[in-house]
């Protein structure tokens, strides 16, 4: 039995869009893929997404790291600020850099032909659904409107069966709408909906999962881009009709008030 190969995990499928498996594991990883065309491709898309940042980043890469991002004053500004500044100065740099292959959670299968599905994936998926389902509604675009606000994150945290916040977007053009309940799986998701002055929406998703793991991903479709991360024990993604630097800025504020806040984003049980 010692001579028995692994099965392939989530972790060699990330490794192996990177270039960083051993010749010996990358032709099991290939044979592998090559008998899932739903891996295969998504493998494909994760190159793809890679190689796009990687040019996109190029001219960055090479430019000196400022010195208001080096470690010495990041753990200094920490120190000033009780500790919140570090989480938030790495998010935007895993949020800049990190997007384009993700930070996967490692994971193995238990059955070697059978594809378990990564939780920001997944969380990237629903959310991505949800929205062009609901951001076209005129009548009913949210179960609860936000002239109810404390009533809709009373009732969302309740069902989630965690606190939940809605962010102040406003400084960034985006304003609260109302929100509603998802069913995401086997349990539930809050969508909340913003809206700027041009009309066009925005929805922030939010889900309670199973896990520590922090990860990342960036998802685009036809008609929006999305940024979905899990972390601490929830699924977050934002979904806009816009391009990746449009939406970075907006997942980047998201980020830092749901982890100011405390609340969703300290995974606080209700």
């Amino acid at each position: 039995m010692s001579g028995e190969r692994p099965p392939i995990g989530e972790d060699d499928l990330v490794a192996a869009v990177d270039g960083r498996l051993t010749p010996e594991r990358a032709a099991a990883v290939d044979a592998f893929v090559a008998g899932s065309p739903d891996v295969g491709a998504r493998i494909a898309a994760e190159r793809r997404d890679r190689e796009a940042l990687r040019e996109a980043l190029a001219p960055i890469a090479a430019e000196p790291i400022p010195s208001r991002l080096r470690i010495a004053a990041l753990q200094a500004e920490r120190r000033r600020r009780g500790g919140g500044l570090g989480r938030i100065a790495a998010a935007g740099l895993i949020f800049a850099i990190g997007m384009g292959a993700g930070a996967a959670v490692t994971r193995r299968y238990d059955d070697p032909g059978t594809v378990r599905v990564p939780a920001y994936a997944t969380v990237a998926e629903e959310a991505s659904a949800a929205h062009r389902t609901f951001v076209v509604e005129v009548a009913h675009p949210v179960e609860v409107d936000a002239g109810r606000e404390a009533h809709l994150v009373g009732w969302l945290s309740k069902r989630l069966g965690r606190r939940i916040v809605a962010p102040d977007l406003a400084g960034l053009g985006w304003k609260l709408i109302g929100g509603r309940l998802l069913p995401a799986g086997t349990t539930a998701a809050a969508q909340l909906m913003y809206e700027d002055a041009g009309g066009k929406r925005m929805t922030l998703w939010v889900q309670a999962i199973d896990g520590e793991t922090t990860a990342f991903r960036f998802r685009k479709d036809a008609t929006s881009s999305t940024f979905a991360w899990v972390d601490r024990g929830w699924g977050f993604a934002v979904t806009a009709p816009l391009d990746r630097d449009g939406l970075l800025p907006i997942a980047e504020a998201v980020y830092e008030r749901l982890d100011a806040g405390g609340d969703a984003g300290a995974a606080g049980r209700s």
